[in-house]
């Protein structure tokens, strides 16, 4: 096992610090402990693959409904502790659920419980900004009660999916004297490149036309760099996409459409194991963006990176069918993060 990957511990006179104090952890999401989608082994043998894998500081999954002994059991086997985990929520509807899983966490070892909330309350209407803030502040209450702490992630399906809408919850979050806590998932954003569907389905067509929103991460004041210099980021999911697709060829939902394009393979799949051609520079905006937030947090003695997951996954609109190993591809991209924060250190 690497441990944890390495940063300062003060800062030093070139302002990235020195080299050889726990600094962020790295986690593999739970979903992708497998190898073939559709086919989990046993949460022992998850635990176990992870761990020996030696790349990995910790399991990314919450105790799931009816399982939370296994997990706890397989967590102390291994000494390889759950911290991080997320789960989904409907305004009006889950503030109970979100509660006992806010304590969950708390009581399984967890340090950081992410909240995706859908777009929609309960009741049918769109969320509003003071909406999505209230449950914010409410959520923060409940994790400090028990000792943890939340972050809200930018996602498609859920209020975020218009990234507009990010810094001007984080503003109004900011106002109350409370931090705000962000997820960084950079696929979600680099999907939309280069797709007029993707983008309409957030509403966010004519800001991209216009200039008013920028996606590129290699064109000036685009919205991931702003982000990153906001240094509001606590965790940092890490999965490739292609701009533009492909959509997952191999998914289809109940009205018959594809899966959506969250997903590409980080290495070359094998003959056989993608259902498109794979193209290496594809998987570049993503490592670039990955690139950016290791400099940040190198430079930045006071960044507040604290989790860093693999999130090569096995849902409809990500790996779901898929041939090649979703935990090789996991495994490789946890490498090449270390290798990749051992070259900040000299840049």
């Amino acid at each position: 096992m690497n441990g944890p990957v390495n940063a300062r511990s003060s800062p030093s006179s070139d302002g990235r610090g020195d080299v050889g104090s726990p600094s962020f952890l790295l986690g593999c999401n739970g979903r992708g402990a497998q190898h073939l989608p559709g086919n989990p082994p046993p949460i022992d043998e998850q635990f176990r693959m992870v761990k020996e894998s030696g790349v990995f500081d910790y399991f990314d999954r919450m105790p799931q409904p009816g399982q939370e002994k296994e997990y706890i059991t397989a967590a102390a086997r291994y000494d390889l502790p759950m911290i991080t985990g997320l789960w989904t929520y409907t305004m009006g509807k889950d503030e109970a659920l979100l509660k006992n899983n806010l304590s969950l966490t708390s009581e399984s070892g967890g340090q950081c419980h992410n909240i995706m909330l859908f777009s929609q309350h309960a009741d049918g209407h769109q969320l509003s900004n003071q909406e999505v803030v209230d449950f914010y502040l409410a959520a923060y209450d409940l994790a400090q009660q028990v000792g943890i702490e939340i972050t809200f992630e930018v996602h498609i399906n859920m209020w975020s999916e218009d990234f507009r809408r990010v810094n001007a919850v984080a503003d109004m979050v900011g106002s109350h004297g409370i931090p705000f806590n962000f997820l960084l998932d950079h696929s979600h954003v680099l999907l939309k490149l280069d797709s007029a569907e993707e983008q309409r389905r957030s509403g966010i067509e004519a800001a991209v036309a216009s200039g008013e929103l920028i996606l590129d991460p290699f064109e000036p004041d685009n919205i991931i760099d702003d982000w990153i210099a906001r240094n509001m980021t606590v965790w940092h999911s890490v999965r490739p996409v292609a701009p533009g697709g492909p959509k997952n060829l191999w998914a289809t939902d109940e009205h018959g459409n594809f899966g959506r394009a969250c997903q590409y393979p980080f290495h070359r799949p094998r003959p056989g194991e993608f259902h498109s051609e794979w193209q290496a520079y594809k998987v570049e905006p993503c490592k670039a963006v990955v690139r950016r937030v290791l400099a940040h947090h190198r430079r930045d003695p006071g960044s507040r990176l604290k989790y860093v997951t693999t999130e090569i996954i096995d849902l409809i609109d990500y790996g779901m069918n898929a041939r090649y190993s979703l935990f090789e591809q996991s495994v490789a991209i946890a490498q090449w993060i270390r290798d990749e924060w051992e070259k900040t250190a000299t840049n």
